[in-house]
């Protein structure tokens, strides 16, 4: 994934209103929910995301497989 498309698909997901919990998927299998939006930052292709409990998972374009999640449905919504 390029670093400019993973930066503009995870803010989307965090600029979504009402937000909503996605999921990170890796390349190595690994999943994660994202379930708060000020957990998360995001620069430059890479990302950190603070999970419950003040656990930081680090992330980046490479990295990724997907973002699972729908975004089409934030259209319909406003």
């Amino acid at each position: 994934m390029r670093p400019n498309h993973f930066d503009q698909t995870l803010i989307a997901f965090m600029k979504r209103r009402p937000f909503q919990p996605f999921t990170v998927a890796l390349v190595n299998g690994d999943r994660f929910a994202v379930d708060h939006p000020n957990a998360l930052v995001v620069r430059d292709g890479v990302a950190i995301y603070v999970a419950a409990g003040g656990v930081p998972v680090i992330f980046d374009h490479e990295g990724v497989s997907q973002f699972i999640g729908d975004l089409m449905g934030q259209a319909n919504a406003e």
